[in-house]
């Protein structure tokens, strides 16, 4: 069974999208866990929160092709629930690399903490993709275009009218 095209597009744009904020997440992660002291959990809290606005930005406009404005409780939230989700498993794959590597040098923890943030994720991505495909961004019942029928009598009801 092949995936239709333009479902791998979608795929791809969306794995640009959480490379992207990944990094991003990555860059604060290390910031604060080795630049400021902040410990690795709380650290990781940050970085990924810091992503999650503009992944759910680039998904809606740039994956899905979605414009307007977002719908809080069928979108903003929905997305926020799934990345916080995905946000506590990674803080505590986050804290438990940390505490194994506690004695390890400055350089092997700026590998291992963003890498068990990474893996964690990776581990997530075809789950969220899944989900953003199939029930986040969907088109909704109420915007989809009315049938004939509707159409007709509207247009025969709008004639009569004085």
């Amino acid at each position: 069974m092949l995936v239709p095209r333009p479902v791998v597009q979608r795929m791809s744009r969306c794995l640009v999208v959480s490379v992207g904020t990944t990094l991003l997440s990555a860059a604060v992660l290390v910031a604060l866990a080795l630049g400021a002291g902040v410990p690795a959990g709380p650290a990781n809290v940050v970085a990924v929160c810091c992503g999650i606005g503009p992944s759910y930005f680039a998904n809606r406009h740039w994956v899905w092709g979605r414009t307007g404005r977002s719908d809080l409780a069928r979108e903003v939230a929905p997305f926020w629930i799934l990345s916080l989700a995905g946000l506590v498993a990674s803080t505590a794959v986050v804290a438990m690399a940390s505490a194994i590597g506690a004695h390890w040098s400055t350089s092997a923890r700026a590998v291992a903490l963003p890498l068990a943030n990474l893996s964690t994720f990776a581990a997530l991505w075809l789950v969220q993709f899944a989900f953003l495909e199939r029930v986040l961004f969907t088109p909704a019942a109420d915007t989809a275009p009315p049938s004939p029928n509707v159409t007709a009598r509207s247009t025969s009801e709008e004639s009569v009218a004085p």
